[in-house]
């Protein structure tokens, strides 16, 4: 089968699997017993810790651990929320977040109390500073959104939101930066707290990091320990951890290059895609390349999963999070490109590793497919 569907989760790196062997076999300990086994565990972690910040140009004790982006997303959430909510119960977010974000605001308004504001976005899936700066407010204690959106690509202007929000209130700034990390440019200056996954960036499931600004204080979701530094309780899973700066190490080193191959994929496609009958490309000219998202307004995405399936791709509809749901993808309507568009929509989703003879092997069943469906 060729694969398209990177945006989803990515094949682990040969040498990170080898790593990750080892170090179940030969530093299994507790990472917070006393006993010299947990005490190398603990360095090691430790140790990865401090890998990653300097990666990241952040402080060491900034990175927190976590099992993955939607507890990281629900741990910067929850935590801000409930530990700023004597400054007031107001949050901001877009409506075309990842469904971990989108669901806690929603937990926090329905069970606590909390007002929420879903900015819009444009026609290219971004967001409009204008819109943020009419929705800030004294009592407005969190902003969320992400940098890239998982379905189209399209690039957030992170850094103006950031600055205006820091320069008129005293929020706090979270991005969800999941399809960013080892893509494109990821600058956590100007944000408070961030969310990445290891297995987006070809490392293990069950691996993601929170960045916490040193200043940044939040109520934990798990009581019980002291793990984290007092901010996720729990055996700390220290294998999964110690791994997680070699893969973003070999994703850094390797993003340049991938960029500049996955930006040529991407226009080729492009080229192709737009002469095909009844194709249209819903994702912005200047988003990540990393993300194509069209829709072919005679056949239905599930059809068109289903077909491309069949002849030997794997492709996504919407975010895999929300993928058994509804079949409309909510993002292609906050574009404004309709209820046709969303309903007919596919993500093609692109690595280092895809090839042009890949490429060209799914334009080619794409095409049949189309001619298959407009001679029925």
């Amino acid at each position: 089968m060729i694969y398209l569907d990177y945006a989803s989760t990515t094949p682990i790196r040969p040498e990170i699997l080898k790593t990750y062997y080892k170090l179940l076999q030969d530093y299994y300990g507790n990472s917070d017993s006393l006993h010299d086994l947990g005490r190398e565990s603990g360095k090691l972690m430790e140790q990865s810790r401090a890998q990653i910040a300097q990666l990241l140009h952040v402080y060491r004790e900034e990175i927190l651990f976590t099992s993955c982006a939607s507890e990281s997303n629900n741990a910067a959430i929850k935590g801000a929320a409930w530990q700023y909510a004597g400054r007031g119960k107001h949050l901001i977010t877009t409506c075309v977040e990842h469904s971990s974000i989108h669901n806690a605001m929603e937990q926090l308004k329905e069970y606590f109390g909390y007002e929420v504001t879903y900015l819009p976005v444009n026609a290219s899936g971004s967001v409009d500073v204008e819109a943020l700066k009419q929705a800030l407010r004294k009592d407005t204690i969190l902003v969320s959104m992400m940098l890239v959106n998982n379905e189209t690509g399209a690039i957030n202007p992170i850094r103006a939101c950031a600055d205006y929000v820091h320069a008129n209130s005293r929020a706090l700034f979270h991005v969800d930066g999941v399809q960013a990390l080892g893509k494109v440019e990821v600058d956590l200056s100007c944000v408070d707290l961030a969310t990445f996954s290891a297995h987006k960036i070809y490392g293990l499931k069950g691996s993601a990091i929170l960045y916490k600004k040193k200043h940044v204080e939040l109520v934990p979701l798990i009581s019980g320990g002291q793990q984290e530094n007092g901010m996720r309780a729990g055996t700390s899973n220290a294998p999964v951890n110690i791994v997680f700066a070699k893969t973003l190490r070999l994703a850094l080193e390797q993003q340049k290059e991938a960029y500049a191959h996955v930006k040529a994929l991407n226009a080729h496609l492009r080229k192709e895609v737009s002469v095909m009958e009844d194709i249209v490309i819903n994702s912005p000219q200047d988003g990540s390349p990393f993300i194509l998202n069209i829709s072919n307004l005679r056949i239905g995405s599930e059809i068109m999963l289903n077909a491309l399936n069949a002849k030997g791709f794997a492709v996504s509809a919407q975010s895999t999070c929300s993928s058994h749901s509804k079949a409309v993808s909510a993002v292609l309507l906050a574009m404004g490109l309709g209820e046709q568009r969303a309903t007919h929509a596919i993500r093609i989703s692109l690595s280092h590793l895809t090839t042009r003879q890949e490429v060209d092997a799914f334009l080619q069943a794409l095409k049949e497919i189309n001619h298959d469906y407009r001679t029925k």
